[in-house]
């Protein structure tokens, strides 16, 4: 196991800890396994230590999750803003979870916004856990920040060895830091090979966690319609560049209502073009269902093929190397050209420099 703070830091925030009596858990926009996983994780340390607490997430996270211990009791900012905003302002601590900027939570940059002005008074204390490059530097008080790390919930995993509690570690809080490192490395199928991932998930199995229920519980609920949604993206939607290494698909918001596409059912198809042998990246383009007008991207990439530095450069966004997103404001057929300039800019990292498209039908 590995520390991730100085003492000077370690003491800052277990004082910090002990003096909050009412605490507040944010993350990112659309919250994923490792942003659910983090702030439910925190919340329930938090509630056993005798504190309020309550986790704010931005908008609504996938169906697939709503089974994690404490999920039942999350507040959405986009239904219940008034609620959320009272609640972040009487927080003594604030944990920011899985998320380098305020910018990441799209919608409640105002609120956030507010809170850091409050922390920079000394009217509360903000602490990030967070795995994502380049964190905001005014952001919070406290910057626990690795970015080599393959989930926030591993950064968690750390902390609580650190700070000698992970004894203490809940097996409802145990389950929530192996979804989230099980979700943010696709089983454990990329972003997971150090030896310390290993020691962290025997750490949590001694928790008395089932992993086998989780997977399930992630990974096999599918409905009828998300087999549909999956057989429509690759055999209709998906189009490769031969030479290239690189596949894409689209996804509008018509489509999904002729598919009956619930929120969480596109979850995973990204991943899927990467099993085309020789395949280096799969981009996935969709039309976002809450903000008209714009669309988000879902990239992901094998071995040393930096998607997060293509997103950054194309797609107004950023992630990690091998997982990354973006979001412009632009139609579908326009996202789909960008794509094709960003993968002619990215051809000596794929394959030739001359690919013709392909539509695999």
């Amino acid at each position: 196991m590995e520390k991730i703070l100085t003492e000077e830091q370690l003491f800052a925030l277990q004082s910090k800890i002990d003096e909050a009596q009412r605490v507040a858990c944010v993350c990112h926009v659309n919250p994923d396994g490792d942003a659910l996983g983090s702030t439910l994780a925190v919340a329930a340390w938090m509630k056993a230590l005798g504190k309020e607490c309550t986790v704010v997430v931005p908008n609504r996270f996938p169906d697939f999750l709503q089974w994690m211990p404490g999920a039942p009791d999350i507040v959405r900012y986009d239904k219940h803003a008034d609620k959320a905003d009272a609640i972040l302002r009487q927080a003594d601590l604030l944990w920011v979870c899985d998320m380098n900027a305020p910018s990441r939570a799209l919608g409640m940059e105002s609120i956030l916004a507010e809170c850091m002005k409050r922390s920079a008074e000394g009217d509360t204390y903000m602490v990030m856990a967070d795995h994502h490059l380049d964190p905001q530097s005014d952001f919070c008080n406290l910057q626990i920040s690795s970015p080599e790390m393959c989930a926030t919930c591993e950064v968690l995993c750390h902390l609580a060895w650190q700070m000698g509690c992970m004894e203490s570690v809940t097996q409802d809080e145990a389950v929530c830091l192996y979804t989230g490192m099980m979700t943010d490395t696709g089983a454990f199928t990329y972003a997971s090979s150090r030896s310390v991932i290993y020691e962290c998930i025997s750490l949590l199995l001694a928790r008395g966690i089932d992993k086998d229920r989780i997977y399930r519980n992630v990974f096999w609920t599918s409905t009828p319609n998300r087999m549909r949604l999956v057989g429509y993206m690759l055999y209709v939607k998906m189009e490769t560049i031969p030479g290239m290494n690189a596949t894409v698909m689209t996804l509008t918001n018509q489509e999904r209502r002729m598919l009956g596409v619930k929120n969480g059912d596109t979850e995973g198809i990204v991943n899927m073009p990467l099993q085309i042998q020789g395949m280096r990246l799969s981009v996935f383009i969709s039309e976002d269902t809450e903000h008209p007008g714009f669309v988000k991207f879902s990239l992901r990439s094998v071995d040393d093929f930096p998607c997060n530095e293509m997103s950054a450069r194309f797609f107004n966004g950023g992630g990690h190397k091998n997982a990354s997103g973006g979001r412009l404001q632009c139609s579908i057929e326009e996202a789909v050209e960008i794509f094709h300039r960003a993968v002619r800019e990215f051809a000596p990292l794929l394959g030739t420099e001359n690919g013709k498209r392909k539509t695999e039908k």
